[in-house]
């Protein structure tokens, strides 16, 4: 027997209801903030993940699929969403566009070669947002209230905003020497691949999981003390703008972020859910002024966050995907009545009707465990005195009553009875 690839799962008619749910909140939210879908492939250029997302990262390193086409050329299937976005915003060239700010989501499968656990797979689902073209901290600070708005309407318990400064070029390079200088003496004691950052990439040593109880981590120096004046100043405005909008925050200053193009603010939404367990990171983002630079684009400002789906569904428990149900099941009673069954149930959906029959020539028991199953509000049975009459019996299965009702008229009828059901309910 063949089975699903390890690290992927079937996401069966049970699930997609919730999971279709969880799009379509996602969507409203979008809307709201005028926030437009963009579509990019799966798969890219292999360099395209190498020159964004950074050599020296995990991602880049050890968890890409990557694979040769029948050309030869290397590509890779897409470990992350921003970097595609990134290259079709140059490729496109959006920035050319009259509206100068393009405020784009992202929402689909991703793929990285990790040790699956729970809430983390090798093909696995992010949402993300990009808001691209200036340089603002307001920006920065949308971004952090638009997916504070989405945690929030999911319900998703104890959620607390990290935010740091990575601060720009300058202070990266300022920061980077204290940071070598710290490490130099204890560098034999942390683990290997800390070993390998402290010349590649100093900063990813404060990410590492193995070492971060290592008392060199507790006392590292922190990015915000070493901000140039005009990075100072772009985290001051983004904390006084949060202060002002009343959203409780941390600043975090071991917050890096794990991929190479971040700079100025970074942002993680944290979770204590239960359901998660403690300190779980839901999403996070940042801005990355260098990115579109660095993709061959012309210079261009760029600030977003990305959630992993898999984790808000484990975060939303039960609250979503109920099922409403059927409005109709078509009930024929032997093969005549089938015939015409079809055509009703054609009818009925042609008007909007969530509408299922039976083909299997069941019992009016059988079919009646099928109306349950499907909680389905109406039953529509049909005999073959019903035919001879031209007529079908219709059972409200809320209010268990039963009308005989004219062909004619069935979708008329339907309209009146729920119209009526939603008045008794209000």
């Amino acid at each position: 027997m063949i089975k699903a690839p390890r690290g992927t799962v079937d996401i069966l008619p049970e699930q997609s209801k919730k999971w279709q749910e969880l799009e379509q909140l996602i969507r409203s939210i979008c809307s709201y903030y005028n926030v437009q879908e963009i579509r990019t492939p799966i798969f890219e250029h292999t360099e395209l993940f190498v020159r964004s997302v950074g050599e020296t990262t995990d991602v880049v390193n050890k968890e890409m699929y990557t694979f040769a086409d029948k050309k030869g050329r290397s590509m890779t299937l897409r470990p992350e969403g921003t970097a595609g976005v990134a290259r079709s915003y140059i490729e496109n060239k959006l920035y050319a566009l009259p509206e100068k700010v393009q405020k784009l989501f992202y929402m689909g499968p991703m793929f990285r070669y990790e040790r699956p656990q729970s809430g983390r797979q090798r093909q696995f689902h992010q949402f993300g947002v990009e808001m691209l073209g200036i340089e603002s901290p307001y920006l920065d600070v949308e971004c952090m209230v638009m997916a504070i708005t989405l945690v929030d309407t999911l319900g998703i318990q104890n959620v607390k905003l990290h935010v740091n400064s990575l601060g720009d070029e300058q202070s990266r390079q300022n920061y980077k020497e204290v940071l070598m200088a710290h490490f130099e003496p204890s560098l034999n004691e942390l683990c290997s691949d800390c070993q390998n950052r402290y010349a590649t990439n100093p900063l990813r040593i404060l990410d590492c999981k193995v070492d971060k109880s290592h008392p060199v981590m507790a006392n590292a120096p922190r990015t915000i003390d070493y901000l140039t004046d005009g990075a100072k100043a772009h985290f001051d405005k983004v904390c006084a703008l949060l202060d002002d909008l009343e959203i409780e925050y941390v600043v975090d200053p071991s917050l890096v972020r794990g991929l190479d193009y971040y700079n100025h603010t970074v942002f993680e939404i944290i979770s204590d859910d239960p359901r998660l367990g403690n300190g779980a990171t839901l999403g996070g983002g940042g801005r990355y002024n260098g990115l579109i630079g660095e993709l061959g684009g012309q210079d261009s400002a760029g600030v977003g966050f990305a959630f992993g789906l898999e984790r808000m569904m484990i975060a939303i428990g039960d609250e979503l995907g109920d099922d409403d149900g059927l409005d109709v099941y078509v009930m024929p009673l032997g093969e005549a009545a089938l015939d015409l069954a079809v055509q009703i149930a054609a009818m009925l959906r042609a008007n909007g009707f969530k509408t299922d029959l039976d083909y299997q020539q069941r019992s009016m028991k059988g079919q009646f465990k099928s109306v349950d199953r499907f909680n389905a509000k109406f039953a529509l049975i049909l005999g073959e005195s019903e035919l001879a009459k031209e007529v079908v019996i219709v059972k409200n299965n809320a209010t268990k009553q039963q009308s005989e009702v004219d062909l004619g008229d069935i979708v008329k009828y339907l309209e009146n009875e729920i119209a009526a059901g939603e008045h008794h309910h209000e």
